[in-house]
Order: structure tokens, then C-alpha cells, then sequence
């Protein structure tokens, strides 16, 4: 099913008025063109800056052209979302050559790579249900993996949301870290200087954290990242009795 095809995506009900569409479509304007001259925007000054007129000046136009491609900055930040989605590698078909907990796995990574390597874009994803062409597509095979899995319906419904919301929040973080140019060597020194701010607590009063100080310091972001993802996706098997 092509994108004109797809049914009216549901939205929650707004307290903010409705922009309306102004005119007919300029010829030197597409929606492609908007996202990716929005996501430029975003990649270069964050997402707080990615507004339509910041958009239209980054086109050359005037913000009045945008509204003629674009309801408003909601719509925009869905397009942007989709467009950024479409970058993830989607195999086309649901693969039956290693466990479904590995290819899961592997589409997590996948994620995270690509939305952290655009600033604070994934914080955009929090709050909102993305159901853009590309968004479809990913969450699709995402279901039809997990069946294929044998977990359950429900838990799957479930399971979609919950790596999701879990992906994201890393990559936010990550792209955070990485506009802000922490370098790992920034990163090291900033924990050490945890380690010992804990190990110096009283230990009266917090006896347990004065006793993990290394471990609730230890572990890599990527370390920490491939914990939870265990964590959550051996939950989910065990949840339904699944296995590969």
C-alpha cells in the first residue's frame, strides 16, 4: 500500500487551534524536500530550533509556502520522525535463520544508531504514536517477528511500545552526549568522580551504595544498553514461554 493510500492517521484531540492549508502546492516544494530540510536543522541546531519558519529559511522560502505541503510543526515533526525511521535497514521479509530474539536484537541496535546520530531528535518520538509509511513498515516486521517467535498476541502489542520507549530514551541520551562533544575521555573522568562521590558517602547512612560504588559505576553506555536489552527482550520470551 503506497503512502496516498493509507487511511487518516488518529490523532489526540488538541486544545490548539488547527492550522489550515494555504493555497495550492508550490511546484518547487515537496514534503521530501521539507523533512530533509528539516532534519538538516535538527542535526545542526537540535530540535527545539526546528520550526517552520527556521525550516522555510533553510528552503529559501517564506513559512506561508510550508503550510501548503505541511499542516503545522506537529505534522512536521512526524514527517521528520518517519523520514529518520526510513534510515534504519528494515529487512523486507521476516527472517527464519537465527532466533527472533537475535534479529529483535539487531533492529534495536539498528534504531539507536540511527536516531542518535541525529542530536535530540529521538526525543520527539516521546508522547507520540508514529505512523508514517516507514514507521508501518518497521512495526510490522517487528509483530510478525515476534510471532514468528511464538509470543503471545498481547504480549507483543505490549512488547512494541516497551522497546520502543526503551531504544529511544538511549538514543536521546546518546545524542545529547554527542552534541554537547563528551568525549570519552569526559565521560571516564566524570564517573570516576561518581565512584568516589559514593564510596565517600556515609556509609551509615547509605551502607548499600557506599558497598556498590564500583559496580553502579561500572559498564560502558553500550555495556549498560546490551544489559537492558537482554533484560527486556528475555523477559518477553519468558512472559509467553517463546523460544527461537
Amino acid at each position: 500500500m503506497a503512502s496516498a493510500e493509507l487511511p487518516p492517521v488518529p490523532r489526540l484531540p488538541s486544545r490548539r487551534p488547527a492550522a489550515s492549508r494555504r493555497g495550492p502546492r508550490e511546484r518547487t516544494l515537496s514534503r521530501e524536500a521539507i523533512a530533509t530540510a528539516a532534519l538538516a536543522v535538527v542535526d545542526a541546531e537540535g530540535l527545539d530550533a526546528m520550526t517552520m519558519r527556521r525550516v522555510a529559511e533553510e528552503l529559501g522560502t517564506g513559512a506561508a509556502s510550508l503550510y501548503a505541503h505541511v499542516a503545522g510543526k506537529e505534522e512536521l515533526v512526524e514527517l521528520v520522525i518517519d523520514r529518520v525511521i526510513g534510515e534504519v535497514e528494515i529487512p523486507e521479509t521476516v527472517s527464519a535463520q537465527q532466533p527472533w530474539q537475535e534479529e529483535v536484537k539487531m533492529a534495536m541496535r539498528a534504531i539507536r544508531a540511527v536516531f542518535a546520530g541525529h542530536r535530540d531528535l529521538a526525543r520527539a518520538s516521546f508522547a507520540r504514536i508514529p505512523m508514517g509509511e516507514n514507521a508501518l513498515r518497521g512495526s510490522e516486521w517487528m509483530i510478525a517477528t515476534m510471532r514468528r517467535g511464538g509470543v503471545p498476541d498481547q504480549v507483543v502489542a505490549y512488547a512494541v511500545d516497551l522497546l520502543s520507549a526503551y531504544v529511544m530514551a538511549i538514543a536521546y541520551e546518546d545524542g545529547l552526549f554527542a552534541a554537547e562533544h563528551t568525549t570519552p575521555a569526559d565521560i571516564e573522568a566524570f564517573v570516576a568522580e561518581m565512584r568516589g562521590f559514593m564510596a565517600a558517602l556515609p556509609a551509615e547512612r547509605f551502607p548499600n551504595i557506599v558497598a556498590l560504588a564500583g559496580p553502579l559505576t561500572a559498564g560502558t553506555g553500550d555495556e549498560r544498553f546490551e544489559f537492558g536489552l537482554e533484560v527486556l527482550v528475555r523477559g518477553l520470551a519468558a512472559m509467553g514461554g517463546a523460544d527461537g
